[in-house]
């Protein structure tokens, strides 16, 4: 599985803030009664402990999407194919209904793009080189349509709301496994062992690669939903088109792995863990849709 910059940033936090939380005294939240876990008090810690680690990667990802990416934005064009650019997206940005990206190219020899921010009246579009060396006008616009169109859906939003809720049941579950394991294999009869710990980490791996699985589906979803909006900012014709370019694209390098998750084509990942679905099936949902 690659190591998406949102969910590794989530991942990070999520563990700087237990670790903080641990050091500070804040496990108290999981005051046994006896010997039994207080659960309404797990769940509210692995609440905070979830969506935090989520919204704050939510907050963080143009800022650090430009810096893993080295984006140049577009602040003042300055040459007619910048101008063309900005001039786009604008077009797009207000038929979406959305306030006006920032616009942005990154130096890479892969044909691909992205879209990423906070909230739909602050985005940022970014394109590579490479995409732009390597195909017409109307198939740029094609996947300019399709970031847009992530931006308009709220495709980061949800996704952060769908990974809060998951990292709360990963962090939730992991524990009561712990308890379990601390109490009926260990005999532990108050407190903590240290098998708590190093069960509900090992539990809190493996349930975080169910969770990936989830957050995944819905990342192939949405991919769906942007081409079809796409399509209806620049025209079906040239979306499919732009897939199929994508796809006869062999050899370039792939995006950072941590940049997969955001760009318009992830290159080849297991089925189950990639955050794109394969291009000949977007094509085919394209030219399924009815005009």
């Amino acid at each position: 599985m690659r190591i998406l910059l949102f969910l590794g940033t989530n991942i990070a936090i999520m563990a700087l803030l237990g670790l903080t939380f641990s050091l500070f005294g804040i496990q108290g939240l999981l005051a046994e009664n006896g010997v039994d876990l207080n659960l309404s008090a797990l769940l509210v810690y692995a609440m905070v402990i979830g969506f935090s680690g989520a919204f704050i990667s939510l907050f963080l990802s143009k800022f650090l999407a430009k810096r893993s990416m080295r984006v140049q934005v577009i602040i003042n064009p300055e040459n007619q194919t910048e101008r063309w650019l900005v001039d786009s997206v604008k077009t797009m940005a207000k038929t979406a209904g959305i306030g006006m990206p920032e616009v942005g190219i990154f130096n890479h020899s892969s044909p691909n793009a992205f879209a990423t921010g906070w909230n739909k009246n602050n985005a940022l579009v970014a394109l590579s080189t490479g995409l732009l060396q390597s195909m017409p006008k109307n198939e740029v616009e094609a996947v300019l349509a399709h970031e847009v169109s992530h931006v308009a859906n709220g495709d980061m939003v949800t996704m952060t709301l769908i990974q809060g809720v998951v990292n709360t049941f990963v962090v939730f579950l992991s524990r009561i496994i712990g308890h379990v394991v601390d109490r009926v294999v260990f005999k532990v009869e108050r407190g903590h062992g240290p098998a708590f710990w190093i069960v509900s980490i090992i539990a809190e791996i493996v349930l975080g690669l169910f969770a990936t699985m989830i957050v995944m589906w819905f990342s192939r979803y949405r991919e769906y939903k942007a081409d079809a909006g796409g399509a209806k900012l620049a025209g079906n014709n040239n979306m499919i088109a732009a897939l199929e370019r994508l796809q006869g694209v062999k050899g370039a390098p792939e995006l950072p792995d941590e940049m997969a998750a955001l760009a318009i084509n992830a290159g080849k990942v297991q089925a189950i863990f990639s955050s794109h679905p394969p291009l000949s099936q977007r094509i085919q949902a394209l030219r399924s849709i009815r005009h």
